[in-house]
């Protein structure tokens, strides 16, 4: 027998969430949207995205965060977004904006030098 409250997982709330990802009420879907939305708070959704009999709810999750992720893009492109809150709502979604500047080949790699090899090279 397992403890704790007993859970508020339903039909009705699969429908609901299913209603929120079709018409948010927010400038972005979330799930913290969905979660005041419910009035569940998102550790909760977070479980039950996790629990193996609830994968429709995952899957309206997902949707949920492909449609933050795609809003993002398409009106942080034009401007309609803040293009700082932009950049890090798709931080969350894998984006980043340091470029790693190391070669496939080494070749760009720092070489360590000891304080003589100067002196070697001057003498030259």
């Amino acid at each position: 027998m397992a403890g704790g409250r007993p859970t508020k997982y339903s039909d009705e709330v699969l429908e609901a969430a299913k209603d929120y990802l079709e018409n948010c009420p927010d400038v972005l879907p979330s799930v913290v949207g969905l979660a005041v939305q419910l009035g569940i708070v998102r550790k909760t959704l977070m479980l039950w995205a996790k629990d193996e009999e609830k994968a429709e709810f995952c899957y309206t999750l997902d949707q949920i965060e492909d449609a933050q992720h795609m809003s993002c893009l398409n009106k942080g492109i034009t401007g309609e977004y803040n293009s700082a809150i932009t950049k890090l709502i798709l931080h969350n979604h894998g984006y980043s904006d340091r470029q790693d500047n190391i070669s496939s080949d080494g070749s760009m790699s720092p070489q360590k030098k000891d304080f003589n090899d100067f002196y070697e090279e001057g003498t030259e």
